[in-house]
C-alpha cells in the first residue's frame, strides 16, 4: 500500500502510554442487547481465544442497541485531548489512512449537498473511557461508538490480527489495517447517514435472532463501505496522474483479513460448530464479498444490504 500521496488527519486522540483509566464492568445486558444464545457462543469464542468473555460480550453489544444511545454529531471544538497526527511509524500510518477516509467521505457527501463530520480516532493500549459506550479494552478490537462519534483503536490489535487470527502477514498487513480503520469509519458514515438510529429503534421491536440478522447486515454494510473508500481513493489518485495506493497483494490482504474475523471462522474455531443465528457480523464469504463490492462499484447506492435479499 502506498501511504505518501495520503494526506494526514489531525483528528486523533494519542491516548498510549496514559494510565489505563482503571475500573471494571459487568456483563452489559440491556434492553435490545444480545440474546442469551449469542452471549454463551461469545463466550465460549473469549475462552477459547484467550479474550475476557465479558470485554467480547461488550463490544459486540455497542452496535446492537444495548445501553448506548446514537447522538448527533458533536459541534467542533468540544472534543478533548485532541493531540492532532503522532509521528511515530504506526501513528503516522493511522493517521494518513483516517486523513484519506476524511477527504473521500467528504467528497462524497459534497455530492450529495450534504456535510461530512469526521470522527475523532482514539489510540489506546490495554484500555481507557470511551464516553456513551463505557470502558474500551483491548480485547474487545476496533470500534466505533455512537455516543460520542470516536472510533477506538488499541494499535496491539493489529499484532493479534498478525499472530493470532493470521489475519495478514508481513507488509500487506497496512492494507488490512486499513481495511479495519475504513469500517470503523463506515459506521460513522452509517451514524451520519441516520442507519444506526433507525436499526436500533428496530432492534428494539425484534427479537434476539432478528435483531442479530439486522445486525449483520449493519456490518456487511460498513465492510461495504471500506470498499467504497478504496475505490475512490483509488480513482483520486489516477486522476492526479500519481500511482494508485492499493499494491499487488493488498486487495488480498484485506480478504484474507475479512475471512479471519468472520463469525463462522471464529465460531469454528472456538468451538468446533457454527451457529448462523449468532451472528453479528457476517461470516467470511459475506465480508469479502461487500467489501469487493464496494471496491468495484465506488458507490454508497451498490452498499444496501438492507435491501438486498442475498447478503
Amino acid at each position: 500500500m502506498r501511504l505518501d500521496d495520503l494526506e494526514k488527519s489531525s483528528n486523533i486522540e494519542d491516548r498510549r502510554g496514559e494510565s489505563g483509566g482503571g475500573g471494571g464492568f459487568g456483563l452489559p445486558i440491556g434492553g435490545g442487547g444480545l440474546g442469551i444464545g449469542t452471549i454463551v457462543v461469545l463466550g465460549l469464542i473469549g475462552w477459547a481465544l484467550g479474550i475476557d468473555p465479558r470485554v467480547l460480550i461488550g463490544g459486540a453489544e455497542i452496535l446492537s442497541g444495548g445501553n448506548t444511545q446514537v447522538q448527533q454529531p458533536a459541534q467542533p471544538g468540544g472534543q478533548a485531548r485532541r493531540t492532532g497526527a503522532p509521528s511515530d511509524d504506526l501513528g503516522v500510518v493511522v493517521s494518513r489512512i483516517l486523513g484519506s477516509t476524511e477527504t473521500q467521505w467528504k467528497a462524497v457527501f459534497a455530492e450529495g449537498d450534504r456535510t461530512y463530520r469526521p470522527p475523532v480516532l482514539v489510540m489506546y493500549n490495554g484500555q481507557t473511557r470511551a464516553a456513551g459506550c463505557g470502558v474500551a479494552q483491548s480485547a474487545m478490537g476496533p470500534f466505533y461508538c455512537p455516543g460520542d462519534q470516536k472510533v477506538y483503536l488499541d494499535t496491539s490489535f493489529f499484532r493479534e490480527l498478525e499472530n493470532r487470527f493470521r489475519g495478514c502477514s508481513g507488509k500487506a498487513c497496512q492494507f488490512s489495517e486499513a481495511y479495519v480503520i475504513a469500517h470503523e469509519v463506515g459506521h460513522h458514515v452509517q451514524n451520519l447517514l441516520g442507519v444506526l438510529p433507525r436499526v436500533q429503534q428496530r432492534q428494539q421491536q425484534m427479537s434476539k435472532v432478528e435483531a442479530n440478522q439486522l445486525q449483520v447486515r449493519v456490518e456487511l454494510q460498513a465492510d461495504c463501505l471500506a470498499g467504497v473508500w478504496a475505490n475512490r481513493q483509488n480513482q483520486q489518485l489516477k486522476r492526479e496522474g500519481k500511482l494508485p495506493f492499493i499494491e499487488p497483494g493488498d486487495v488480498e490482504a484485506a480478504m484474507q483479513t475479512a475471512s479471519a474475523i468472520g463469525d463462522d471462522t471464529l465460531q469454528r474455531q472456538a468451538t468446533g460448530r457454527v451457529v448462523p443465528d449468532s451472528f453479528t457480523h457476517g461470516s467470511s464469504a459475506q465480508r469479502q464479498r461487500w467489501f469487493m463490492t464496494g471496491l468495484k462499484e465506488g458507490s454508497i447506492a451498490a452498499c444496501n444490504t438492507f435491501q438486498s435479499n442475498n447478503i
